[in-house]
């Protein structure tokens, strides 16, 4: 009998704890109705970022949209007490990048998230001494008329002698190819050839892969889980050495490794005196300029293996990453509107610009002087940076307590996320139509560049951190796609998926295979 009651008693317990559960449960659901994100007792949003980690801009998107205004605070667990709220809100962006730019800066779990592969360069530095000398060092750099003329020179060599080969070689032997992995090898020769001086030869129809190149990859990959477990949980795997964090902590090795050779070689030039040959570069200028060494040192910085090893990673990162990005998409989206496709072709041919006749074929290449006429292709870009921005994601955090524009608090210890992919999804910001590729919507009536707000279009970013590279940025993609769209016609190969990668870089997760026929002039 006694055991029969202590079975009853067990089963009255099991019952009475499933009941307490259920109304637990109940209640944080009654209170979620109006969330866009499930808020789970102790474990507050986490499992449905965790769940949608895989599309995560497009989540962000979704969540945001169920907003009566575009911003929305994010739950974490019970034992993290920061405050996050993502945002799509132009009013909001506006105040945080313009209007009060000095109560927002990086902030630190920003530096704790990129500082293993960034260090302390441009991109994690904060409004200080250092971030303004460096910014103002980097701009004198990019006006120097040197590095304009190499700047022009490196990339019209390389669509001549690297893109286009590769390009005929693909269309003649009707191969498949992937497009993103072509830019990502171009945009990388480039742009180690402006910040390093010396050109790995990535692009070549030998296609061969090199550690440093998809260690970059790696690290931005993991860099983007930082971004969505619990600091504890990352910092485990980091102590570990396992999942995302092993591949970061190598990739970073790697990455250094390729660097602080090409600093020693340098260097080791530099102090025998032996410049013959020697390019203009970001590397040599830096080592070279006592104007740039004296104006970092004012702001406690020196020219030290480190400084030049974060530089060169913050700009290779840039000049790497975004592009490659941005012309994957480009690419993608004409290859799939024929329409917009021929309408850049037919205002190139308007231009009548046939540079280049070599064995007895019809090369059209055009100069960075020549490609600001081009409106529309100007606004096709423009378009494709707006859908798909190649950094989606951008962190804030305020210095002192402050309010947004859109009734929001926030404190010392909030972090702000903006979501430039979601912004460029809003009705509210760019019309019902919002998700067509439309480039005319950059275009004014009387045919000129349309001028949108720098914090509702903000793929360059906005205020005083507005990106310095701006203007090459579109002198780099305009060349590439002239050359491509005047002398080939991309197609999408048939069923192949085309998705956002789960990366801090909008790179696509399964690239872009294509076939390349050539264009008959």
């Amino acid at each position: 009998m006694a055991a029969v009651m202590m079975t009853n008693m067990g089963y009255l317990q099991l019952f009475i704890a499933f009941l307490g559960f259920l109304l637990l449960w109940l209640y944080y659901w009654h209170q979620s109705r109006n969330l866009p994100i499930m808020n789970w007792p102790l474990l507050g949003m986490s499992p449905g970022l965790l769940c949608n980690a895989h599309r995560i801009q497009d989540y962000f998107t979704q969540c945001l949209k169920q907003c009566p205004t575009p911003t929305f605070e994010f739950r974490p667990p019970c034992f993290i007490n920061n405050n996050f709220l993502i945002t799509s809100d132009p009013a909001n962006v506006h105040y945080m990048l313009s209007k009060h730019f000095y109560n927002f800066h990086k902030g630190p779990n920003f530096k704790k998230i990129f500082g293993d592969i960034l260090g302390e360069g441009i991109f994690v530095s904060d409004q200080s001494d250092s971030w303004a000398s460096q910014r103002t060092s980097i701009q004198s750099l990019l006006k120097n008329g040197r590095f304009q003329q190499l700047f022009e020179k490196t990339i019209r060599e390389k669509v001549e002698k690297g893109l286009i080969p590769i390009l005929e070689h693909v269309s003649v032997t009707g191969m498949e190819v992937d497009m993103q992995d072509l830019f990502i090898r171009f945009t990388f020769d480039n742009i180690c050839m402006i910040v390093l001086g010396m050109d790995p030869g990535m692009l070549s129809i030998e296609f061969r892969e090199e550690s440093y190149v998809t260690a970059f990859d790696e690290a931005e990959e993991a860099i983007l889980y930082r971004h969505i477990l619990p600091e504890s949980c990352w910092r485990l795997q980091k102590w570990l050495q396992i999942g995302k964090e092993k591949k970061l902590s190598r990739g970073v090795k790697v990455v250094e490794h390729f660097i602080f050779k090409r600093i020693s070689l340098k260097q080791e030039r530099l102090r025998k005196g032996d410049k013959e040959g020697m390019s203009f570069d970001f590397l040599t200028a830096y080592m070279e300029n006592d104007h740039a060494d004296h104006q970092l040192s004012a702001a406690g910085l020196e020219i030290s293996h480190k400084f030049l090893r974060d530089t060169a990673i913050n700009l290779l990162a840039a000049g790497k990453d975004t592009i490659s990005a941005a012309l994957s998409w480009f690419f993608w989206l004409i290859a799939t509107h024929p329409l917009v496709e021929n309408k850049i072709w037919e205002e190139i041919i308007k231009a009548n610009n046939i540079r280049e006749i070599k064995d007895d074929k019809v090369w059209w290449i055009f100069s960075a002087e020549e490609v600001p006429k081009l409106v529309y292709l100007h606004g096709a870009l423009c378009e494709t940076l707006r859908l798909f921005p190649p950094v989606p994601l951008e962190h804030k955090a305020p210095i002192k307590a402050d309010i947004l524009p859109s009734g929001h608090k926030i404190g010392p210890d909030s972090e702000l996320i903006f979501s430039l992919y979601a912004m460029g999804r809003m009705e509210s910001i760019w019309g019902r139509d919002c998700l067509e590729f439309k480039p005319e919507r950059w275009i004014t009536e009387g045919g000129g560049i349309r001028h949108v707000p720098s914090y509702k279009f903000i793929a360059f970013n906005a205020g005083p951190r507005s990106c310095l590279g701006k203007e090459m940025t579109f002198i780099q993609m305009k060349m590439v796609a002239i050359a491509i769209i005047c002398n080939y016609h991309i197609e999408v190969v048939e069923g192949h998926p085309v998705y956002p990668s789960s990366s801090v870089i909008l790179h696509m997760r399964h690239g872009l295979k294509v076939k390349v026929s050539k264009r008959c002039v």
